[in-house]
């Protein structure tokens, strides 16, 4: 088999243009040949404006069809043009995973006078005053739409608290709805962190699950997706998704891979998550993300032999969906953690060529960010193509210093030219590691296809071979068949 990669095809600082289905259908090919597996598109519903990145969530039924909140289409375009984008991944054999955000809704049509609870943001188990009625946009009548698809519309009762008070329009409340308690099975961040923001859904009333499961058969059904990448699953019941996963398959029939989303760099917590779900999704691998930070941050006062340590990867790789950075951690987002450009191709190195995890590349660095003036990550291209051809076969690690880390892949019988050593520096002078390819290779001449050795290496007669490494560079040595075509032939 070969090796699946995902791809996150979109970014936070996109174009405002409604063209970006049409611009995924064209790069479909060159995502297919580049070994791309599985394609994670953003939100594709209506938001609370046409500027929505898609996390704004207000009609699930609307993606581009509907004239609500002040335009028919979305920030990426509209309803047809979004399934044939996906049916252009499916022609490539991509598999389409839609990004479903269940947490909140945003921009309710009528407000309700609820009775609530003010508590501590800081603390959701301090009560911080007395009942008393507010106003909220809680109900959601979707006149645009007129009741096609579903003539279901949302109240308070389907939602268990939210952070604004039309009669105190000041930012920093939180209110909990009179009768309702926040889920228990949830992140245990501010004493409780079931509220994220907007109208927060209860999951816990069975007219909203109801919709929810009815909406996902009918978006599964409609714009032909294969799987999800799951928002903000640490703010909602890990039972609930277990179960609604359970449903979702038994149903369809499908596999429907999930990802989710839980954004901590606790692996406890991690872990705890994948247990009480079950393992019936993955996770995407934050913890790694904040050890690539801190890496990034460091230099070479950053020990490399620790850099898998308290992650997924290693510690649960098959639910493991590793990543370097996402739309989330871009410069001038909240959870701003962009990992230095020096230190990327480090990065890519250990998610692409590794055989733990399934790798995500993100969009802004494969293609540049030109809005925030980021260039693209100069040798991902080689490394989504060396992870599809040749990131095949037996490994072994060789972590044996602070500042340079190796490790091996032997290659196997079913992808020809199979087989690379990968050599990481942070530290400030040149270095090899001594590693066994096997004697399979003997006599074989390897070549750094990153070019930053331009010596080559011939494996001695015992399998064995010195590796080189430049000051805080990377080099991956492959066979000269594999350079070739990787090099030559780029």
């Amino acid at each position: 088999m070969n090796n699946e990669t995902m791809v996150q095809y979109f970014e936070w600082y996109l174009a405002n243009d409604g063209l970006w289905w049409k611009r995924c259908a064209a790069k479909a090919e060159n995502m297919a040949a580049l070994g791309i597996t599985r394609v994670w598109l953003p939100p594709a519903y209506k938001g609370t404006s046409q500027e929505d990145v898609g996390y704004g969530v207000y009609d699930m039924y609307d993606l581009g069809e509907f004239d609500q909140k002040g335009t028919i289409r979305t920030k990426y375009g509209t309803k047809d043009e979004y399934i044939e984008a996906i049916k252009a991944f499916h022609d490539q054999g991509i598999k389409v995973l839609a990004d479903i955000v269940l947490n909140h809704r945003m921009g309710g049509d009528e407000v309700e006078e609820v009775t609530a609870v003010p508590e501590n943001p800081q603390n959701r188990n301090e009560q911080i005053g007395e009942e008393r009625l507010i106003k909220v946009h809680s109900r959601f009548t979707f006149p645009g739409r007129a009741g096609k698809y579903s003539a279901f519309t949302w109240d308070h009762n389907q939602f268990t608290g939210t952070d604004w008070d039309e009669n105190n329009p000041e930012p920093g409340h939180l209110y909990r709805f009179a009768g309702k308690q926040w889920k228990t099975d949830v992140d245990p961040e501010n004493g409780n962190y079931d509220y994220l923001m907007g109208m927060d859904v209860d999951y816990g009333n069975s007219a909203a699950v109801r919709e929810t499961k009815k909406w996902l058969r009918w978006y599964i059904k409609t714009a032909g997706i294969d799987g999800f990448r799951l928002d903000a699953v640490k703010h909602i019941s890990a039972v609930f998704y277990r179960d609604l996963l359970d449903y979702l398959r038994k149903q369809t029939g499908m596999e429907l891979p999930a990802v989710g989303e839980y954004w901590s760099n606790d692996i406890g917590r991690l872990l705890n998550y994948l247990d009480s779900v079950k393992n019936e999704m993955s996770l995407f691998d934050v913890a790694l993300h904040y050890n690539f930070f801190s890496a990034s941050q460091a230099g070479a006062a950053y020990d490399l032999r620790t850099i898998l340590d308290h992650t997924l990867m290693k510690e649960r790789p098959q639910n493991a969906v590793t990543f370097v950075d996402n739309h989330d951690t871009q410069h001038g987002q909240s959870l701003q953690s962009f990992v230095e450009d020096w230190f990327k191709d480090h990065c890519y190195a250990i998610i692409m060529l590794r055989q733990e995890g399934l790798p995500c590349v993100f969009y802004s660095d494969y293609y540049g960010n030109p809005v925030k003036d980021r260039p693209p990550v100069l040798n991902l291209g080689k490394m989504m193509k060396l992870r599809h051809f040749y990131a095949y076969g037996e490994q072994e690690d060789y972590f044996e210093s602070q500042n340079l880390i190796g490790w091996v892949r032997r290659g196997d019988v079913e992808h020809s030219g199979s087989g690379l050593a990968a050599v990481l520096s942070n530290g400030d002078e040149s270095g090899s590691l001594r590693m066994f390819m096997d004697e399979k290779f003997a006599g074989s001449v390897f070549s750094d296809v990153l070019g930053n050795c331009a010596e080559t290496v011939t494996v001695d007669k015992d399998g064995w071979a010195d590796f080189r490494c430049e000051p805080k560079r990377v080099s991956i040595w492959v066979t000269q068949e594999a350079f070739e075509n990787l090099v030559v032939n780029e």
